[in-house]
């Protein structure tokens, strides 16, 4: 007889992502020369991990005694609040906001899951959004809900975001809505100021048919060209719709592995703001307990130290600028090749459309390039890929696409 439950019995044991990256490494070592554009961290032109060295010294400079110890489950109360700038800049957000520590961006989003859904409710997202959103509703009890995320122009669908955001309040009466931008993963979609506008006005309507909570995944933010956007435009709805925001060290600060992360919110009124502190902090508690206090040492003096704060930048300026000349990169060698791919000004991913997603990966791999099958495109991570091997890449991608079409025909 089977110990585990008969939900648990069948769940796979590893992420597919990381599967596709295991088969690439196996044959890089093999010999073969590999292209793998599945894993979303960002690697320098030689193919190594790229850091940001300021995040070392910081890290060395904490005190070892301090960083042994635990930490408040919230989360320090200097890190707590240089998060809360850092996410939401400054203004009225900032002033009403509270948050609590999370390892990591998929502990904020965790943490928003289980406060602002009931179980049994779905969450609702692009229909391109991270997988993982939909493992931590299945491992939660919730599920996910998706709207067509293009319109014919290419754009935002707006007016199919309102639609079913709407049909989702009318059904379970309260509504978390995930918003992976800028620079969406898998996409790169970024909105611009007049997109912002256009769903700031409809969540401010949809709001109107039950409690909506809308979450700013700002998992890329940094390598954003402009990080703010959706907070100038949500700002005006902060006392009808809940704000909240994930924040994560992972790929701003090149620090992956020390899960340090945060979830922000903006209560709609102040009669609410202790409430969401409890919850959240009670969640701390009953998950994780309380995060890496190093990390959360260390990304707080490079918050808050003014003469870190500027290397910081200054070092993620350079990585910006390397995953720039990517993105410049494969938009000539798309366009020449004639891919179809939403609007791609930045940020780790970018997907390229095709009617078979699992052929085109197949074709790919074929040549030994790695990308990620998704429902109607695959997933491209130039994050992972060397500036040189981008005309190869887009290559290998028009042959797989090409195979898939004349498959489809």
């Amino acid at each position: 007889m089977n110990s585990l439950i008969p939900e648990a019995s069948g769940r796979p044991g590893d992420d597919p992502i990381f599967s596709i990256n295991a088969e690439a490494n196996r044959r890089r070592a093999a010999g073969e020369s590999v292209i793998n554009a599945s894993l979303g961290a960002l690697m320098g032109d030689d193919g190594l991990l790229a850091t940001m060295p300021v995040m070392f010294e910081a890290l060395a400079a904490v005190d070892p005694r301090r960083a042994a110890a635990y930490a408040p489950i919230a989360g320090p109360p200097p890190f707590l609040d240089a998060v809360r700038r850092d996410a939401l800049g400054d203004g009225p957000l900032f002033d009403r906001s509270v948050a609590v520590a999370t390892p990591g961006g998929t502990g904020a989003l965790f943490t928003a899951i289980v406060n602002f859904l009931e179980p049994g409710q779905a969450l609702y997202v692009p229909h391109f959004y991270w997988a993982p959103y939909a493992t931590l509703a299945s491992h939660t009890g919730r599920a996910v809900e998706t709207f067509p995320m293009f319109d014919a122009a290419g754009g935002i669908d707006v007016d199919a975001f309102e639609r079913g955001l709407v049909l989702l309040l009318q059904r379970q009466g309260r509504a978390l809505v995930i918003l992976n931008f800028p620079c969406n993963n898998p996409t790169g979609y970024s909105l611009d100021d007049g997109e912002w506008r256009q769903m700031a006005a409809a969540l401010e309507r949809a709001s109107a048919h039950g409690p909506v909570a809308v979450l700013a995944d700002l998992a890329y933010a940094h390598f954003a060209e402009e990080r703010y956007r959706w907070a100038r435009a949500l700002a005006p709805l902060s006392d009808r719709v809940t704000l909240l925001a994930a924040w994560t060290a992972s790929k701003a600060f090149a620090q992956y592995g020390a899960r340090v992360g945060s979830l922000v919110a903006v209560p709609k009124q102040p009669s609410e703001r202790a409430a969401i502190e409890n919850a959240l902090t009670y969640s701390c508690r009953g998950t994780w307990s309380n995060c890496n206090h190093l990390g959360m040492l260390a990304i707080t003096s490079v918050l808050v130290d003014p003469a870190l704060r500027a290397r910081a930048d200054a070092e993620r300026d350079a990585l910006v600028t390397l995953l720039g000349a990517r993105v410049v990169a494969f938009n000539t060698e798309a366009r020449s090749l004639g891919l179809h791919y939403p609007r791609y000004e930045g940020g780790f991913f970018v997907s390229v459309f095709t009617p078979d997603p699992a052929h085109t990966v197949a074709e790919c791999a074929r040549e030994g390039v790695f990308v990620v099958p998704l429902d109607g495109a695959v997933r491209v991570a130039l994050c992972s890929t060397p500036t040189a091997d981008v005309p190869r890449l887009v290559a290998a991608l028009g042959r797989g696409v090409a195979a898939a079409e004349a498959v489809a025909r």
